[in-house]
């Protein structure tokens, strides 16, 4: 038996000397079996909410077109990476193979979740069974490798599959908020009624104590007073991510006047930099955890404005991120509730 690259190299195709994520095309064959991969029979795919709202608008909302969209991506590049957006999304599933020369704490039957994107990893859909526009998921019967390097979580017995994958989905913001915001800090949080928002919102608010300030913002009026009524933060406001001065004078206010030490972006539609950017003072940090970010928009954006602060681009890997997400859908009853009315 073959033993395969731990990054994956081997199942390149286009162009090669590229990793994964950045290939055009990779080896989706699931008849190869290598001695350090992983092969799960895929029940579920949650796709990354900015590349499944472009492709839901590009579809007009047409499901069966969304369907053969998604068909197309996967058949042409044997992955789920939207062309356009660049991301993918996750997948869950049960276990159907482990390489010979993998030492792990899973066992052939183990439902799992993914916690790489899509976009870099190899899958074949032989169907669609349903699809859920309303949370982004994809319910197929189909199979996807996960390789040597790869990270997985595997599914907990006390939470429902949708919900612990509905939660892992966004793993990554709760998780660098924890390791990002500190006591006493004012952190303001766009689009914080959504799923990543929300828990955002209530790490922010265990991480700045009592003399710190969580600020969110939301496009609707549900979402504010919703996150007001979870007490998810100290205030909210209406407004959208798309109009930095609207969001500016509207954040400020709430702030007594100061900018902000933190603010996050879990908006998934674009030309949302300039919101998270303009709120923060010199010295602090945005934490852009949505794939519709722009590296150019926000470089340029912040040196166009004199802003001297840290970026963070993208929702990656946190060390125990899946630990640390779970563990607050145990914690708050109120979030538990609203994700599986909303996502599950």
């Amino acid at each position: 038996m073959l033993k395969g690259n731990k990054y994956g190299i081997h199942r390149v195709i286009e162009p090669q000397g590229v990793l994964t994520q950045a290939a055009k095309k990779i080896d989706n064959d699931m008849t190869k079996r290598y001695s350090n991969e992983i092969i799960c029979d895929v029940i579920s795919l949650n796709i990354d909410s900015a590349s499944f709202t472009q492709i839901e608008e590009a579809c007009n909302k047409d499901v069966e077109k969304i369907g053969q969209m998604i068909l197309d991506i996967v058949n042409e590049r044997g992955k789920m990476q939207n062309p356009v957006t660049g991301s993918g999304g996750m997948f869950i599933g049960t276990v159907s193979y482990i390489g010979e020369e993998l030492d792990t704490d899973i066992k052939v039957g183990d439902k799992i979740a993914s916690l790489v994107s899509l976009s870099m990893t190899p899958l074949k859909i032989d169907k669609i069974k349903a699809i859920h526009p309303e949370i982004d998921r994809v319910d197929i019967e189909g199979q996807a490798v996960l390789f040597e390097s790869a990270l997985y979580a595997k599914l907990p017995e006390d939470l429902p599959e949708p919900l612990a994958l509905a939660a892992l989905d966004v793993a990554g913001a709760p998780a660098q908020t924890a390791k990002l915001v500190q006591s006493g800090q004012s952190v303001l949080v766009l689009g914080g009624a959504g799923k990543s928002g929300m828990l955002v919102c209530y790490e922010a608010m265990k991480r700045v104590g009592p003399t710190g300030k969580v600020v969110a913002m939301d496009y609707s009026k549900e979402g504010v007073e919703e996150l007001k009524k979870m007490g998810l933060c100290h205030e909210a406001f209406l407004a959208s991510a798309a109009l930095p001065v609207e969001v500016l004078d509207k954040a400020l206010e709430l702030n007594d006047g100061r900018e902000y030490d933190v603010s996050i972006c879990c908006v998934n539609v674009n030309n949302c930099e300039m919101s998270a950017i303009l709120p923060v003072r010199d010295g602090g940090c945005v934490y852009f955890f949505s794939m519709a970010t722009s590296f150019t928009k926000a470089a340029l954006g912040a040196e166009g404005v004199g802003k001297d602060i840290d970026m963070i681009i993208g929702n990656g890997y946190t060390k125990g991120h899946d630990k640390i997400t779970l563990q607050e859908i145990r914690e708050n009853p109120a979030i538990r509730e609203v994700f599986e009315k909303k996502y599950v």
